[in-house]
């Protein structure tokens, strides 16, 4: 793989807290200007995961490359490619929008335009406003904005539109779709999987600190964990089956009914459903080896 198109590479991530395993042997690519939507419950390690990229956290083994340089090595230069939208930033609130974004792009060699992001986050009316009188939607905003203010390469986002509004979700989807477009790069974590899959180019699913799969947006899980599911109902009760040809089965349904049959739905699997069933069947299974290691230890 060429390096100058990736920009990040991440060989057996491991940390260790302890006698605790936060990350164990995670390995991914993202390249440069695509979206990569890391999903996982919480306490799954994707937090820790972010932290070793963004350089604020040691990792105990393995091999990680961002923009080129070992995070653990960054310096100023390195760090002023980066966007960070944090889930809580901490910041007091004192200054004003326009002020905390104006000090801010101090920091940054090509910053945007401070008028230009605050419109771009929607605060124009705030932007005389201190940081703390603001609702928490707003303050999400500003952390928003300073996680763009200075033209990032790489833009980590995480959980970015807690608190937003659907209309300021569907705004901020159009901001990074710009973001994006400007040949951004960008890892995304959220709980809205609904955002995943509009933001994302691929989506990698991590669950008890393992890499469970990494596939573009349309295609996790696998062909079959997207055959849509025909519900219905007739004289003998709800049915359902699934099915790669939906079409097909309604029509005989229909045929055989006389007419399109009660309580007809045609189903077919969202990144939500598909997500779940993974981190459901990896519990199932986590459940199961702990079951298969007390009977062995039973046995002796």
């Amino acid at each position: 793989m060429n390096t100058t198109e990736t920009a990040v590479s991440v060989r057996g991530l491991r940390k260790d807290y302890g006698a605790a395993t936060a990350v164990r042997d995670v390995s991914f690519d993202i390249q440069r200007g695509e979206t990569l939507a890391l999903l996982g419950p919480n306490g799954a390690g994707k937090s820790t995961t972010i932290e070793i990229l963004e350089g604020y956290r040691d990792r105990t083994a393995g091999e990680i490359t961002v923009l080129g340089v070992d995070p653990h090595r960054g310096g100023l230069d390195w760090k002023a490619q980066l966007g960070i939208v944090l889930q809580s930033t901490g910041e007091p609130g004192t200054a004003t929008v326009r002020e905390q974004l104006t000090h801010f792009a101090g920091f940054y060699p090509r910053p945007r335009e401070v008028d230009e992001v605050i419109a771009a986050v929607g605060l124009q009316e705030k932007a005389k406003s201190r940081i703390r009188s603001l609702s928490g939607g707003q303050r999400r905003r500003v952390d928003v904005a300073l996680g763009i203010i200075g033209r990032p390469q790489l833009l980590f986002l995480d959980e970015p539109t807690t608190g937003f509004d659907p209309e300021a979700r569907r705004e901020f989807w159009q901001l990074i779709r710009t973001l994006k477009s400007e040949g951004t790069t960008i890892l995304l974590t959220t709980h809205y999987l609904d955002e995943a899959a509009q933001l994302g180019d691929r989506a990698a699913v991590i669950a008890g600190g393992t890499l469970l799969e990494i596939a573009p947006i349309d295609e996790i899980g696998g062909a079959d964990a997207r055959v849509p599911m025909v519900r219905w109902r007739d004289a003998d009760g709800p049915h359902e089956q699934r099915t790669s040809r939906p079409a097909a089965l309604v029509a005989e349904l229909s045929a055989r009914a006389g007419g399109e049959p009660d309580s007809l739905e045609v189903i077919r699997p969202s990144l939500e459903d598909i997500y779940l069933n993974m981190v459901e069947a990896d519990a199932a299974r986590g459940l199961e080896d702990q079951h298969q290691s007390h009977r062995m230890e039973n046995a002796e």
